[in-house]
Order: C-alpha cells, then sequence, then structure tokens
C-alpha cells in the first residue's frame, strides 16, 4: 500500500501510479484518438453534416451520463467497501493475536520456554500462512518450524492456516490437560483461537465472493457505449477539439474503473492492496516481545 502526504499535490499528480495507469490506458487512448479523428472527418468534412442532426444524440448522452455517473459511484464505493472491510479484519488480528500473546504470557511461568517459544512462533507462523494463503500459496521459507518435520507435515494438507490453527487448539487442550492452565484460562484463549478463524473466514468471503458478474458486465458496457458514442456528442459544437476532450473523458472514466478493479480484491500484491507483509511482520516482531 502507497504511503502519501494528502496535502503534497505535486508529488500526488506525478507518482509513478499515475504512469502507470497511464501505461496501461495507453492503447485505449490511441485507439479513441484515430477512433475520433476519423468519426470527425466523416461528418465535418466527408458527410458535411448539420448540428440538427445530432440533437437526440446530446440529449442522449446527457442523460447517459447521470446514469453511468450512479453506476461507477455505486461501482467505486463497493470496492471500496471491500478494502476497508479487509483493512478492519486485518486490524482485529493485530488485536488478537496481541491478546492471545498476551494471555500466554500471564498464564504461563516465565521458566516455560519451551512453551513460550512454540507460540511466538505458531501464532506469526499463522498470520503469514493466512496472508499467503489469500495469495493463493504458502511460502514454507516464511515459515518457522517448531519440531522436525514441521513443514513435511504441513505440505500434506491444503488449507494450511487451518492446520496451524488446530495445531494451536491441540497444544492449549493439551496444556489444559496437564493443569498448566485452568477452565477459566482455557476459555478464554479458545475465544482468541476462535477469532483467528473467524478473521480467516471473513476474509476468505472477500476474496472468493466477487461481485455479480452481470453487474460488472453492465458497467463495462455503459462505459463503451458511452465513450464509443461521445464524438457524435461533441462534434458539431468542438469540430476537431472533440478528440482531446474525448480523451480526457476516457482517461477519467476508465481510470476510475481500473481503481475499482484494483480494490475490490485488497489481498493481492497491487500497489493499492493491503499491506499484508507489512502488517504480518509488525505481528511477528509484537509477538516475539511479548513471549520471549
Amino acid at each position: 500500500m502507497v504511503r502519501y502526504n494528502p496535502k503534497q499535490w505535486f508529488s500526488l499528480i506525478m507518482h509513478n501510479y499515475s504512469k502507470q495507469v497511464m501505461k496501461t490506458l495507453t492503447p485505449t487512448l490511441v485507439f479513441m484518438t484515430v477512433y475520433t479523428l476519423v468519426s470527425c472527418y466523416l461528418i465535418l468534412d466527408y458527410f458535411k453534416l448539420h448540428e440538427s442532426d445530432f440533437q437526440l444524440t446530446i440529449h442522449m448522452h446527457s442523460l447517459m451520463g447521470i446514469v453511468l455517473g450512479l453506476f461507477l459511484v455505486f461501482r467505486t464505493n463497493t470496492a471500496y467497501d471491500r478494502w476497508w472491510e479487509g483493512r478492519k479484519l486485518w486490524g482485529g488480528l493485530v488485536n488478537s493475536t496481541r491478546n492471545f500473546a498476551l494471555k500466554i504470557n500471564a498464564y504461563i511461568s516465565k521458566e516455560d520456554h519451551e512453551t513460550r517459544d512454540y507460540f511466538s512462533k505458531m501464532i506469526p507462523n499463522f498470520v503469514i500462512a493466512m496472508k499467503d494463503h489469500l495469495r493463493d500459496g504458502v511460502q514454507f521459507n516464511d515459515l518457522e518450524a517448531t519440531d522436525t518435520g514441521f513443514i513435511e507435515n504441513l505440505r500434506k494438507y491444503k488449507h494450511r492456516p487451518n492446520k496451524l490453527g488446530g495445531m494451536m487448539y491441540e497444544r492449549v487442550n493439551e496444556m489444559y490437560k496437564k493443569g498448566q492452565i485452568t477452565p477459566e484460562q482455557f476459555l478464554n484463549l479458545d475465544k482468541e483461537l476462535k477469532d483467528f478463524i473467524d478473521l480467516m473466514g471473513a476474509c476468505e468471503r472477500i476474496k472468493n465472493t466477487p461481485i455479480p458478474y452481470s453487474y460488472m458486465m453492465y458497467v463495462k458496457k455503459f462505459i463503451v457505449l458511452y465513450i464509443g458514442t461521445l464524438p457524435l456528442g461533441f462534434v458539431m459544437t468542438s469540430g476537431y477539439y472533440t478528440v482531446p476532450i474525448v480523451l480526457i473523458i476516457t482517461f477519467v472514466l476508465m481510470s476510475v474503473e481500473l481503481i475499482a478493479e484494483e480494490i475490490e480484491d485488497p489481498f493481492g500484491r497491487d500497489l493499492n492492496d493491503l499491506p499484508m507483509d507489512e502488517l504480518a511482520g509488525r505481528i511477528k516482531v509484537n509477538i516475539q516481545e511479548i513471549l520471549l
């Protein structure tokens, strides 16, 4: 995720992300330039049509602009809601991991280095595995083994975060059976572990439930229809100045759609996606500071 100062206008305007968007849209802008030039030439110079022939088109664009604006507002709001919900879930994960580690620290003896070392590795392992799971593939090199055969055993499972959560549940249950924690403490730890699974499931819900196909399809159709007929709406009043006008409007509409496409899945590696690597690293440092 990009860190920025909202008060620095020039640096925001000239940021590399703007160049990336422009690079992505260049083929479309080139096509629209040629298409608009050809349309202007045919209408103004070849067929020599009059303004009265395009009154219906002007009114149509006014009405379509209102409808398209409503669609795009809903589109961007929906995409941002998904992004912000993902951020809240990861904020909840930060809090739950800290709470779990603080309770382990309070319940377990300072001399019980084995248990402390186990959870100082397993809690970050769960977070890292969850992060990679949302990106479709756990990187085993980033995990810390708690015993021999840890990685080999984990490879057998398709849902690696589930296995890691289950291993922590088993360890907490073992601590309870050995009398290391009281029934009340067991229930407190159970609540935090349940939060881990609930937060992961909520992230999977965002990941696996895209915006409905029909809605996405029609938004893109409306954008293409609108910019495709723009030359007809401006050519009589603006002449060949229609070209830059169409390019500016195309750039704005397509940029909004590109941004929405990027942030509607907040768990990837795009520039505006959630800083999950940073959050996972912060959790690891916090947990080790608490337990070790």
